[in-house]
């Protein structure tokens, strides 16, 4: 498994398929220059798994250099095999490299455990995303 940093268009149908039930995956901000998307390719090139990141404040918590990731997906065949891992590991040491001092998620209730097991901290009571569900605030902080 490979994780780099790639244009947009690589991680929108792995985003629609897992996120967004086949629909349209693009979120504001994806073009803009600081937006990083990160996707973990299997070893035939197969986009396994994706991850965005930006610069944005936190509405939780201040830092100096807040960044927010968003948009996280992994391929249903590859779960459990460390790709999410992959992902949020090398985008924490991309932040890290750029200046960020904390990163922030709203996560999905089902993969707050997920988080939890990569340094973030719960920081809010569940709440609605609609039309996607529940969602906590989650945090963690870069050294």
């Amino acid at each position: 498994m490979t994780v780099e940093e790639v244009p947009v268009g690589v991680v929108l149908p792995l985003r629609s398929a897992v996120l967004r039930d086949g629909g349209p995956a693009d979120l504001p901000g994806d073009d803009d220059p600081a937006t990083v998307h990160l996707a973990a390719r299997t070893a035939d090139g197969r986009v396994a798994g994706v991850v965005r990141l930006s610069p944005a404040p936190c509405p939780w918590r201040d830092a100096g250099a807040p960044w927010q990731l968003r948009a996280m997906a992994t391929d249903d065949a590859v779960r459990g095999t460390g790709t999410g891992r992959a992902l949020v590991t090398a985008g924490l040491a991309l932040v890290g490299a750029r200046g960020g001092d904390l990163v922030w998620c709203n996560a999905r209730v089902t993969a707050a455990g997920f988080y939890e097991r990569m340094g973030f901290t719960v920081v809010t009571d569940p709440f609605d995303v609609p039309p996607i569900g529940r969602h906590v605030g989650m945090v963690t902080g870069l050294r």
